[in-house]
C-alpha cells in the first residue's frame, strides 16, 4: 500500500524538530498503554508495546515531520510554542501510525518478506495472522489519539473527516492495485496509463503528500474547502514521486538507493511498463508479454533491454521536466505566499532525486 519514504520539507530547526518529535512518540504510546477503555493484561500490554515500536518506528518519519515544517511555514515562524509543537507532532505521529497500519496489512497481502531491513511483522515468530488484528488496533489508536488531544478544538471534526477520507482513498487505491496486479492470470493488457495514474493517486499521493499539508492547514485555522487547488497540486506531486520511484526501481543504482528493484519480477503496474506498452510494436509487445513478471534474470534482462531500446530513460527525463514546469506554474498561481512556500519545499526535495 505504501511506497518509498517521501522526502519532504525539513525546516531550519531540523535536528530540534526531530528530537521533539521522537520525545512525543513515547508520551503517545504510553497513553495507548494506559487507555482506560480496555482492561489490559500484562501480556497484552507487552504485546502492544512491542508491536507499536516494531511497526510505527523504523521509518524516516518524513510524512510526520513535514506536518511540523509545513505548520511553521504557514504560521511564518521558526519556533512554535510548546503547545503548538505538541499538537503538530501529535498529528505527525497519527500519519506515521496510519502508515504503520497500511504497511502491516500490505505486507500480508503481498506476502512480503522484509520491511525496513527486518522481517515483516506477520513473519515474526508467534505473530502470524495476529498481525491483521494488530493493524486494526493501530488504526484505532489514531482515533484515540485524536479524541484525547483534539476533541474540543474547532477543527476536530474536520480532522476526523480528513483521516477517514484519506484512509478510504488509500484502501480503494490498494484494491485497484491488487485486482489489477494480482487477480487471476497475469494479463499485461489490463495495464495502461489511466489505470497506473489512478492506482498511484489513490494508493500513495493522498496519504503521503496531501495529508501532512492538510493537517498543517487545519492546525493553522484554515478551511480545507478553500484549498482544493492545493490538494490537486499535492496529488499531482505524489503521482510524479511514484513515477520517479518506478523509474529508479529499474534504472537506479541499487548500491545508492539501498534496495534492488523488483517491479519487473513482481508484475507491477509500473509507469515504465505502461509507457513501453504504448510505444512497442507487435514484436516488442511479444517480448514484454513473454518476459514481464518472471523472476529469471534472463527474462528481467530482456525487459530492461526493451526499455532501453524504447528510450524510456529519455521519455522519463522529458516527463520529469514537464511535470516540474507544470507544478511550479500551478504553485505560483496560489494566492497565499506561505502555501506557495510549503508546496515548493515539497517539490524541491523530490525533484531530480536519485534515491
Amino acid at each position: 500500500m505504501a511506497t518509498a519514504g517521501v522526502a519532504v520539507a525539513n525546516g531550519s530547526g531540523g535536528a530540534d524538530t526531530t528530537a521533539a518529535f521522537k520525545e512525543i512518540y513515547s508520551k503517545l504510546k504510553e497513553e495507548m498503554l494506559e487507555d482506560p477503555a480496555f482492561e489490559f493484561t500484562d501480556e497484552s500490554l507487552q504485546w502492544i508495546d512491542r508491536m507499536v515500536d516494531y511497526n510505527v518506528l523504523g521509518g524516516k518519519c518524513n510524512r510526520g515531520l513535514s506536518v511540523i515544517d509545513s505548520y511553521k511555514i504557514l504560521k511564518g515562524v521558526d519556533v512554535l510554542s510548546k503547545e503548538e509543537t505538541f499538537l503538530a507532532c501529535t498529528l505527525g505521529w497519527c500519519i506515521e501510525w496510519l502508515q504503520a497500519y497500511f504497511l502491516v496489512l500490505d505486507d500480508i497481502m503481498d506476502n512480503s518478506q522484509t520491511r525496513r531491513g527486518q522481517p515483516c511483522w506477520f513473519r515474526v515468530p508467534q505473530v502470524g495472522l495476529i498481525a491483521v488484528n494488530d493493524g486494526i488496533i493501530l488504526r484505532n489508536h489514531i482515533s484515540r489519539i485524536l479524541q484525547r488531544h483534539f476533541k474540543g478544538k474547532p477543527y476536530y471534526v474536520d480532522l476526523i473527516d480528513l483521516f477517514n477520507e484519506v484512509e478510504f482513498k488509500t484502501a480503494s487505491g490498494q484494491l485497484l492495485d491488487l485486482i489489477t496486479t494480482h487477480e487471476g492470470e497475469k494479463d499485461l493488457s489490463k495495464y495502461n496509463l489511466t489505470i497506473h495514474r489512478r492506482i498511484v493517486q489513490y494508493k500513495t499521493a493522498y496519504y503521503s503528500f496531501y495529508l501532512p499539508v492538510a493537517c498543517a492547514l487545519l492546525l493553522a485555522g484554515e478551511n480545507l474547502d478553500n484549498f482544493g487547488d492545493v490538494k490537486n497540486i499535492l496529488v499531482e506531486m505524489g503521482t510524479y514521486f511514484q513515477v520517479q520511484d518506478d523509474y529508479l526501481d529499474c534504472f537506479g543504482d541499487p548500491e545508492f538507493i539501498g534496495k534492488i528493484g523488483t517491479d519487473i519480477e513482481d508484475f507491477k503496474c509500473s509507469w515504465l511498463v505502461v509507457q513501453a506498452l504504448e510505444r512497442a510494436d507487435e514484436d516488442q509487445k511479444r517480448i514484454l508479454f513473454e518476459n514481464y513478471g518472471k523472476s529469471e534474470p534472463a527474462c528481467v534482462a530482456k525487459v530492461k533491454d526493451l526499455y532501453k531500446e524504447l528510450n524510456l530513460e529519455e521519455v522519463f527525463h522529458e516527463y520529469e521536466k514537464e511535470s516540474y514546469s507544470k507544478l511550479i506554474a500551478d504553485i505560483e498561481t496560489q494566492p497565499n505566499k506561505a502555501v506557495q512556500t510549503v508546496l515548493k519545499s515539497f517539490l524541491h526535495k523530490i525533484y531530480k532525486r536519485d534515491k
